[in-house]
């Protein structure tokens, strides 16, 4: 359309010289009549034009040649007249066309703006679903599974509060009880968002490839609309941040269980950053994203942000994690490494320990970290076994509660070289452990 109007244009301001160009010489070429001598006659000569004063013939021919000259002269103006305001009227059309040309192209851009936004969402919701669809990654347990989202509404009671595990960022858990009578967790995200989308498309497609005991299991999911769903084994403990923070306070954890714990997840991390090729880092591990079964195994879950590249584009990341939890040479200079899980874990590690918050407000302007509340209290034997949970206070022996607590101050050094590999944090944990509960430390008493 644009290119057609620009040709007529071209067309228009090519032509309109020879318009004009031809129509001056039609009319300011003057007209003879027969009295008046041809060009082929020879120029009067001095002696006519001093004849001419005396003979009152000659008088008269030269009067008629002045007028025949002023009517030539005004031809002229006439003429010059009609060509500026010819060329005036063209320009003031060619201009007035061009407006209208640019009016309806505009007007017919608006109205092609408003069709495709009105089929924007089903495009993207199509093209999401694609993407979705693309994800059918066959690893060493099968194809992850494409579930039917009128399953999971009728298996979730359509998504009714009294099914409801937990909240999170972009979303909800939600107990589901499937036709086979297996009892599962969906996840339904609000993916209009485009950072939404992305976290869901990533979690499937990490999860449909990372298989471990200590890594939640994904069992299938679905896309209906703008929502994503996420299907993943019941852990019927819930998360660790509810058994530590919530109403019981940790009092289901004793000392053992709280190390099992600990283990489970730096075992879990160790297959992330050791076996994953390329390595994983989780980039989001807090107390919420670590679930325990009915035997208190812990899994890490929520892989959303999790990060599986080249060292080179973890650079180019925005930052992204949760308060309390992110490492500061991720905070501060967005470096992300396997060392920014450490940190993570050291945190965890203090929660379990002293059965504190990560960031505790003290007042309404002002929160204090778990890191500088207790570095200073960590390093101090007198100090250190007063600052224990109090839940299991009681229950530890000072020599293991020495061990785990130089574990936890090395993982939360705030220069990343400072803190160890998370294999050497598993090698560490592992004596300090019952057999019973995965450890190589020989007890009687697990409690």
């Amino acid at each position: 359309m644009k290119l057609v109007l620009l040709l007529l244009l071209l067309i228009l301001l090519l032509y309109m010289p020879s318009w004009i160009f031809h129509f001056s010489l039609v009319h300011a070429l003057p007209v003879h009549d027969s009295s008046v001598s041809s060009p082929a006659s020879s120029p009067p000569s001095t002696l006519s034009a001093s004849m001419a004063a005396f003979s009152p013939g000659i008088q008269s021919q030269m009067g008629t040649e002045e007028e025949d000259h002023h009517k030539m002269k005004l031809d002229k103006k006439i003429v010059i007249f009609l060509i500026v305001t010819c060329g005036v009227l063209a320009i003031i059309v060619i201009l007035s066309l061009f407006g209208c040309c640019i009016y309806y192209w505009k007007l017919y851009q608006r109205k092609k703006n408003s069709q495709f936004s009105e089929v924007e969402k089903g495009v993207s919701a199509t093209t999401f679903l694609g993407k979705i669809n693309s994800l059918r990654m066959v690893s060493n347990r099968g194809s992850v599974s494409l579930i039917d989202y009128e399953l999971l509404e009728k298996s979730t009671q359509n998504f009714g509060d009294e099914n409801l595990l937990g909240k999170g960022g972009f979303g909800r858990v939600y107990k589901a009880l499937l036709e086979d009578d297996k009892h599962v967790a969906v996840k339904k995200l609000d993916c209009a968002g485009e950072d939404a989308r992305r976290e869901f498309e990533n979690e499937v497609d990490l999860l449909s490839k990372i298989h471990h005991p200590h890594i939640i299991s994904l069992l299938g999911y679905s896309v209906h609309e703008d929502m994503g769903f996420i299907v993943y084994e019941l852990m019927q403990n819930g998360s660790l941040e509810d058994l530590l923070h919530g109403p019981s306070r940790g009092a289901s954890l004793s000392w053992h269980m709280r190390l099992k714990i600990a283990l489970d997840i730096a075992r879990g991390l160790e297959y992330l950053h050791e076996f994953c090729k390329p390595v994983v880092i989780h980039r989001d591990l807090k107390s919420s994203n670590i679930l325990l079964d009915s035997n208190f195994n812990a899994k890490l879950s929520d892989f959303g942000l999790a990060v599986a590249d080249s060292s080179q584009n973890r650079n180019k990341l925005k930052l992204s994690g949760t308060v309390g939890y992110v490492a500061p040479e991720y905070m501060l200079d967005g470096e992300l490494t396997e060392k920014s899980d450490v940190y993570a874990f050291g945190i965890v590690l203090l929660e379990l320990l002293l059965g504190r918050r990560p960031v505790e407000k003290l007042a309404p302007a002002h929160c204090q970290s778990i890191v500088t509340w207790a570095m200073p209290q960590l390093t101090n034997r007198a100090s250190l076994p007063n600052i224990v949970d109090p839940v299991i206070k009681d229950t530890v022996d000072e020599k293991y509660l020495f061990q785990v607590a130089a574990v936890a101050v090395l993982c939360v050094q705030p220069e990343p070289t400072y803190r160890p590999l998370i294999t050497d944090v598993v090698h560490s944990l592992v004596p300090l452990i019952p057999v019973e509960l995965g450890g190589t430390l020989k007890s009687c008493n697990t409690g």
